[in-house]
């Protein structure tokens, strides 16, 4: 029986070492290769030679000959490049994988082979993690790169008339630059294995060719603390989470119907699981598509849904591939370009054309798979239908609970999407499952982290959060995370909805949160009632209007307190839609701007620099 090996000691004192796991604590791959460098540098500055040690490591001669760098929003393009990294790890080459707020820019005239694996969101825009970089590329300052071999593989979603623009304009851009383009860019949609994997190996097998990868030899080195092991449930494994609790956070009587809009709040177990997750992460849940609209397909079609379809080796009845394996609640323009192919319609195929993409956008936006079938005949056999479908995917939930204060439960809030179309009634898929689902039920979730929305180390910094409606949710669990571990840093929380009667999301918790002193300030906006709710911080004057009110003018009204905060070392974030984190953005310009001599390209530099230093962190969809 081999005797377990005795661990390496080591020159840090216990403090020492406690400080250290405390600035680790939430790094991924790309931060702690950055500093480990920064360690090296210093140790190098000291004169001080460095023992090589016990772990593989590449060949000292064998320097990284491979750059990898991502720019991920949901974690899938992370996800994607750290496999391409260990792939050519395991063929010997020497790779060096960075998140793209961590890539050095003036290392990009040295650059000599480099793989970029990149999402976009949203109308055309970059993920947060990537914008300095984005906009380093595509600006004057940018390097000719004669010397540079590259790939791009772009991720997006096809519901969106700017489908990879982001990969299609960086890789465009590097061509421009001088750049070697290796192959052909990879746009994936969200069925990402149909595109990324051929994508990887064709990358791994130019690298090889390229670079003459060389089996690696051992060296030693100290690891600060054990690898953890990998999750039991994962993205491809997810757990059967049991439902604890799902309540209706939102009276009834507020915008849209008289029922007014279904938030919820929604309590899982994952009891055994050996899941673990931290403030910022999100939970990922498989939907199921509703029983009635997958009915509605096979009527409208004619087509039996005990029928089995044979695709990519798995034998499944037609109404399982509709309600489990593919998507319906979501408008792709590949289908409907399908579509319109089949149906003959004149009209569709006019949308097809980029002089219509702000319309194709709306109707990409605005319907579902059965509001084309239904408003644009068309035949279809029930083989087609399934090869021409998306696959259906995973759905993406920002965590509301800190697991200090919760245990081994996962709370979430969710918007009940379920609107009328004509006489008929549409829902989204995940949250309608969630909506519908009873205690007891079992859903199959994972924890998704992010890295990037992190609360600070330093437990004394202040935090400013900016979450209207369901975007609130991480900041509960931000909040109790803060109270569990004592944290000595101010809260400021800024929230809005329609309405203050129906639409106060946790409203009894923020207000025994600031009785308790867990919650210093909380500024509301309630957009649709006539007379805006005050600021919950007291001493702190609104101006009262009949006008709309956002959490932006609230960002204005309270921007020399704001300002302050933020001079003395806050870190803020923003969570919610895009179009709403833009405003803020906006906003925030306006406010740094009052304090600068209204320059607002230096408020705008300067927020950016928040962001590289990771104080200014978006969570947006």
């Amino acid at each position: 029986m081999p005797v377990p090996a005795a661990p390496l000691p080591t020159p840090l004192s216990d403090e020492q070492a406690g400080l250290l796991n405390r600035l680790t604590d939430g790094l991924d791959s790309s931060g702690l290769w950055w500093m480990s460098g920064y360690a090296a540098g210093m140790a190098r500055a000291q004169g001080t030679a460095v023992r090589p040690a016990a772990l593989p490591v590449a060949d000292a001669a064998q320097a990284p000959a491979l750059t990898i760098v991502y720019g991920s929003q949901t974690g899938n393009a992370k996800r994607l490049a750290e496999k391409l990294a260990a792939q050519g790890e395991a063929a010997g080459i020497g790779v060096r994988l960075l998140r793209a707020d961590a890539y050095p820019t003036r290392e990009l005239k040295d650059e000599r082979h480099l793989y970029i694996v990149i999402s976009t969101q949203g109308e055309g825009d970059p993920p947060d993690d990537a914008l300095a970089l984005v906009e380093f590329i595509r600006g004057r300052r940018a390097p000719q790169l004669p010397q540079l071999k590259y790939a791009v593989l772009g991720l997006g979603d096809s519901s969106y008339p700017q489908f990879c623009e982001i990969g299609r304009i960086l890789d465009e851009r590097l061509a421009d630059l001088g750049a070697t383009r290796l192959f052909e860019r990879g746009d994936a949609d969200l069925d990402l294995d149909t595109v990324a994997n051929p994508w990887l190996e064709r990358a791994l097998s130019e690298a090889k060719e390229t670079l003459k990868a060389k089996p690696s030899r051992s060296g030693t080195v100290t690891p600060l603390r054990p690898l953890p092991p990998a999750p039991a449930f994962d993205r491809d494994r997810p757990f059967a989470a049991e439902l604890l609790a799902n309540h209706r956070l939102t009276a009834t009587g507020g915008l849209r119907s008289g029922q007014g809009r279904d938030v919820r709040h929604v309590e899982l177990s994952i009891e055994d699981s050996g899941l673990h997750y931290s403030p910022g992460d999100a939970l990922g849940i498989w939907p199921r598509n509703p029983a009635l609209l997958v009915d509605a397909v096979l009527d409208t079609l004619k087509l039996d849904g005990e029928q089995t379809i044979t695709l990519a080796g798995e034998d499944l009845p037609l109404r399982t591939w509709l309600s489990e394996k593919r998507e319906l609640t979501k408008l792709a323009r590949p289908f409907l370009s399908a579509h319109a192919e089949r149906s003959g319609d004149h009209g569709l195929q006019q949308l097809l054309d980029p002089a219509h993409k702000d319309q194709l956008g709306r109707v990409l936006a605005d319907q579902q798979v059965i509001d084309l079938l239904q408003r644009h005949p068309g035949s279809w056999d029930a083989d087609a239908l399934v090869a021409a479908l998306r696959p259906i995917t995973p759905r993406l939930y920002s965590i509301a609970s800190s697991q200090k204060h919760v245990g081994d439960e996962v709370h979430l809030t969710v918007a009940h999407v379920e609107y009328a179309a004509g006489d008929q009634t549409r829902w989204g898929a995940a949250s309608h499952l969630l909506a519908s689902a009873a205690e007891g039920d079992q859903l199959p979730v994972y924890i998704e982290h992010n890295e990037r929305f992190r609360l600070p180390a330093d437990t004394s910094r202040d935090v400013i959060m900016i979450g209207p409606g369901t975007g609130v949710a991480p900041f509960r669990g931000f909040v109790q995370e803060r109270a569990e571990i004592g944290a000595q840093g101010r809260n400021w929380l800024f929230f809005g909805n329609p309405h203050f009667r129906t639409d106060f999301l946790y409203q009894i918790e923020w207000q025994r949160a600031l009785k308790n002193g867990q919650l210093h300030r909380l500024d509301l906006a309630f957009s649709r009632d006539p007379v805006p709710a005050r600021s919950l911080h007291m001493d702190v004057p609104v101006t009262e209007t009949t006008h709309k009110t956002y959490v932006q003018q609230r960002l204005r009204e309270q921007s020399h307190d704001l300002h302050d905060w933020l001079q003395g070392g806050a870190h803020l974030y923003v969570c919610g839609a895009i179009a709403m984190a833009k405003d803020v953005h906006a906003a925030l310009i306006d406010v740094v701007a009052a304090h600068n001599g209204n320059d607002a390209e230096a408020a705008k530099a300067w927020l950016d620099e928040l962001q590289q230093q990771g104080r200014y962190a978006r969570d947006v969809y």
